[in-house]
């Protein structure tokens, strides 16, 4: 093939088994005039034999291997450009795919108007669920082409290089390339893309298919699922300085805020919600790497951010690495400290003292939560598990205490009770919580889950259990933070006499707030029979049939 329209780049290393379903979903593209280049980051599985078989199957694909592992993306896809034949190239990582119309779509954006790169929508999958959701659906609800990046710098939040077709004239032009020898360098290569561009369109179908494996094994884990690592920080923090010259550089300093608020509220936020989980070593590291860049940051970029965020930052740079822990758990739950410090200015702080720097009180005021005025069913309480300890069968008995700290509930005992509904049907456990001190409850429920209101056909998922507060014909319900780390424990529940056995594991949720994670799983004739029948008579066809059936017979 000598002139193809569009050469699409598949990079891959040691991705055997995911290599042909990215190649299928390109050759059964509707617009058929493309380019398939294999670009191996030097595989030492069976991707070289893989892709040499792909390639004798289809004359348009094209397969090169590096002669050494460059540990990244950059390379790969920089010398797929170079012997890329066609005037237009897009690209695809092996574990993902393009839906049919991808090429066409996009190709179809160029010839309408001579731009630099044309972006769709990018349809993100959970592997472990099948869960469907649109990356940053807001930035590409409708058709548009923007005239340069400070028309809606918000765009920057969407830094795939993947979910874009690019004119090689304009690439060649500014001599982008992707830079090698360094992580995360989409979000460089992308930020430079959309600063160089004078104009770019943007359509809402979807154009790329991202599989996303949250729980993928540390070793398979795709670079931005190991922020485990030290070094996944400091190359993050890396790359961010390298835009930052970039701005300055292309005279686009005016987009630093808009660059440091997307950092702060998608960059680090990845982070923050790690933090509980990491060891005092690792929080140290954190600190000493991320806090310097944090100091050089747009004040107007922290301004934007909701309050809870503010405050993890602010414990964070004033090196209050005990309270980031605390601080971070139940960040976007609407989770409450376990205490604020009234200053003499009448303004609740966060924490039990009053801040002793400007700075400081200007983030850590949590006036804006209304902690002693919001609606008594929006109010915001802590309830933290203060102790676990498993019973006969698969019973718990939960030390429970609550946090007040808007003094909202009023002296003496609370009605409280756990809600959970492994099904349609709520299972409700009423206990007290009994006054500590002032703002803060204590109370102990005993959880029978053998009780709990399975569906015949059985459950399979997760649940966790919610605290509910009742005040004066008014509800509250809430999340139950429960310890980080406790045994796992699963129990075989005969349910339904045995009709609809399942297997109960109870066990800490080890991500996000940490809450008492119970996972039901459908076991013996339950698993093997009754949802299997269910599933076959869930099919449409029979669901319209038994609606026929029905309305025949009335």
């Amino acid at each position: 093939m000598t002139h193809p329209d569009v050469t699409v780049t598949v990079i891959v290393f040691n991705d055997a088994a995911r290599l042909p379903r990215a190649v299928a979903s390109l050759r059964a593209q509707t617009h058929a005039n493309i380019e398939i280049v294999i670009s191996d980051d030097h595989s030492t599985d069976d991707t070289p034999a893989v892709a040499r078989e792909l390639a004798a199957q289809d004359h348009r694909i094209r397969y090169i291997r590096l002669p050494e592992n460059s540990g990244g993306c950059s390379a790969p896809r920089n010398r797929a450009i170079e012997i890329a034949r066609a005037p237009y190239l897009m690209f695809l990582d092996s574990d993902d795919e393009l839906p049919p119309r991808a090429v066409e779509l996009l190709l179809a954006a160029h010839r309408e108007r001579e731009v630099d790169f044309a972006m769709g929508a990018v349809r993100r999958v959970r592997v472990d669920n099948g869960r469907r959701t649109t990356w940053m659906p807001h930035l590409v609800a409708e058709r548009r082409t923007v005239e340069g990046i400070e028309q809606d710098p918000r765009l920057l939040f969407e830094h795939l290089s993947t979910s874009k077709m690019y004119a090689r004239a304009f690439l060649d032009r500014h001599q982008l390339r992707f830079p090698e020898g360094i992580h995360y360098e989409d979000q460089l290569f992308s930020a430079q893309a959309y600063c160089l561009a004078k104009a770019f369109t943007i359509i809402p179908d979807p154009v790329y298919v991202w599989y996303i494996e949250p729980f993928a094994a540390a070793a398979s884990a795709s670079i931005s699922n190991q922020r485990h690592k030290i070094s996944n920080v400091r190359d993050r923090v890396h790359v961010q300085r390298l835009i930052d010259d970039f701005l300055v550089s292309s005279g686009h300093a005016g987009l630093r805020e808009d660059k440091d608020f997307k950092f702060l509220k998608h960059d680090f936020r990845m982070y923050a919600g790690d933090l509980p989980y990491r060891d005092e070593e690792w929080l140290a590291s954190f600190a000493d790497l991320m806090t310097p860049y944090l100091d050089t940051l747009s004040p107007d970029a922290y301004a934007r951010l909701p309050r809870a965020e503010r405050v993890v930052l602010e414990l964070l740079r004033a090196g209050r690495l005990d309270e980031v822990r605390l601080a971070a758990r139940g960040l976007g739950h609407a989770v409450a400290p376990r205490q604020v410090t009234t200053g003499s200015d009448g303004v609740p702080y966060w924490g039990d003292s009053v801040p002793s720097t400007d700075r400081a009180r200007r983030e850590l005021d949590v006036s804006e939560l209304e902690l002693d005025t919001r609606p008594f069913p929006t109010a915001q309480f802590r309830h933290e598990i203060t102790e676990l300890t498993p019973g006969p069968g698969a019973s718990l008995t939960l030390a429970i205490r609550t946090y007040d700290p808007g003094l909202r509930l009023p002296v003496g005992p609370q009605r409280a009770s756990l809600l959970l509904t492994p099904g349609r049907r709520r299972m409700t456990v009423p206990f007290r919580l009994d006054p500590v001190r002032p703002g803060v409850f204590e109370g102990t429920v005993r959880l029978d889950l053998a009780a709990a209101p399975v569906p015949l056909h059985g459950f399979a998922g997760l649940r966790h259990p919610l605290v509910r507060l009742d005040q004066q014909g008014l509800s509250n319900s809430a999340l139950l933070l429960a310890p980080l780390d406790f045994p796992p424990r699963t129990v075989r529940i005969p349910y339904h006499s045995g009709a609809a056995p399942h297997d109960l594991t109870m066990e800490p949720e080890t991500r996000n707030p940490g809450r008492l994670q119970l996972r039901w799983t459908p076991v013996g004739v339950t698993a093997h029979v009754t949802r299997p029948l269910l599933h076959r008579l869930a099919h449409p066809r029979l669901r319209n049939a038994a609606r026929l059936a029905a309305s025949v017979l009335r």
